[in-house]
């Protein structure tokens, strides 16, 4: 056993994972490169190495559960490389004009076929909401989407902005059940094109724009899983935009993935894989950015529920990998579902442990009345 061995053995039996282990979450090593690959560039290392095949593990997620409560990241020193990627999100704006496409590329235009096959018929890209007695995704989804139009207070003939709609599932749901008129921001071009078929008929408008340059005034303003793409340097001007367009006595809310702390640099190996120029906000970090701005009337946890809805996905996603698989496209390999199957199982096991949640956040501009929601609940 090698020194590179050695100390990444000791480390993980801490924490009850053992190298070759009967376990679940036990870490079987077919390349002894991954002792050093995880040695200098931790969790990154991690990734890439099971990206290539160097190791598996029967549940991912309850192993990154594991790692995760134990911090064990803070254990293992950072490199060069490793500071170079947190330097430059001081630096530079990541989530600029010019930048904010880059995740669009590599993340949303990847192929509507994936997404499809991943999720439920709603095209839902956002947690569930099971705590309301769901028992599979589809009616998780459903009752994320009717506890928002419930908190936005939607009545026939509003007007709604759904800042990065996705494939339009909240409008589309929102015009049928409470008679809305919805306009949805968007800078991909695949969710627009297949967004506009699965609406058509209702009343819905995609609009292919950088939310920063929109202009209009809205009964209800919200974004589901969009704020995680601003950038903590963009928060404040994602609030005064939403603050523009936001009606004197209108509603607005905001859902986002959310962590313990304030950070200005993504996880490295889900920015260079997943999330290019990502960013998690925490709690002060939203308030900050809606000082002076918003009155924030309702917050709501259910991070939990994520869990779920992710091992969902994984659940679909493997079972249709061979649909995938058996496509002309070159960028299905096994090398994209080794990538695809850690995304969704360590976000998973970062819900578990509860170093991520989801926030829901309802606003008022101050002065206005508080929702009879807020106050009835």
């Amino acid at each position: 056993m090698n020194k590179n061995q050695k100390a990444i053995t000791e480390l993980l039996q801490l924490v009850g994972i053992k190298i070759n282990g009967s376990n679940p979450w036990d870490i079987h090593v077919h390349d002894n490169r991954f002792f050093k690959k995880v040695l200098s560039d931790s969790i990154l290392g991690l990734g890439e190495s099971y990206m290539e095949g160097w190791w598996a593990c029967k549940r991912i997620d309850q192993l990154l559960e594991r790692l995760i409560r134990a911090k064990m990241g803070d254990h293992i020193k950072a490199n060069i490389r490793l500071l170079y990627l947190g330097l430059r999100t001081k630096v530079f704006n990541l989530q600029s004009f010019s930048k904010a496409f880059h995740v669009i590329d590599v993340h949303y235009d990847i192929g509507n076929e994936l997404y499809q096959l991943m999720l439920d018929s709603q095209m839902v890209y956002t947690c569930g909401y099971w705590k309301g007695g769901a028992t599979n995704l589809e009616d998780a989804q459903k009752e994320k989407m009717e506890l928002i139009c419930k908190k936005l207070e939607l009545k026939e003939g509003m007007t709604v902005l759904d800042i990065g709609c996705g494939w339009g599932s909240f409008m589309k749901y929102a015009s049928k059940n409470y008679g809305v008129k919805c306009t949805g921001l968007t800078i991909s071009k695949e969710q627009k094109q297949l967004g506009e078929e699965l609406c058509q008929g209702q009343p819905i408008d995609f609009i292919f724009q950088d939310y920063r340059l929109h202009e209009g005034l809205y009964d209800r303003v919200l974004s589901i899983g969009m704020f995680e793409a601003v950038g903590y340097k963009n928060y404040h001007d994602y609030m005064t935009m939403t603050h523009r367009c936001l009606k004197e006595d209108g509603i607005a809310l905001l859902h986002t993935i959310g962590c313990n702390e304030s950070k200005t640099r993504a996880d490295p190996w889900v920015d260079k894989y997943i999330f290019p120029n990502g960013m998690v906000p925490s709690i002060s970090q939203i308030g900050g950015a809606m000082e002076n701005l918003f009155v924030i009337e309702d917050l709501h946890n259910f991070g939990e529920d994520y869990d779920k809805t992710l091992m969902a996905w994984h659940e679909n996603f493997q079972k249709n990998w061979h649909q995938l698989s058996q496509k002309k496209q070159k960028k299905y390999t096994p090398k994209f579902k080794r990538m695809w199957e850690f995304y969704l199982l360590i976000f998973a096991g970062a819900f578990r442990a509860r170093s991520s949640h989801v926030w829901q956040i309802v606003m008022t501009k101050i002065g206005s009345p508080q929702p009879q929601w807020c106050v009835n609940r």
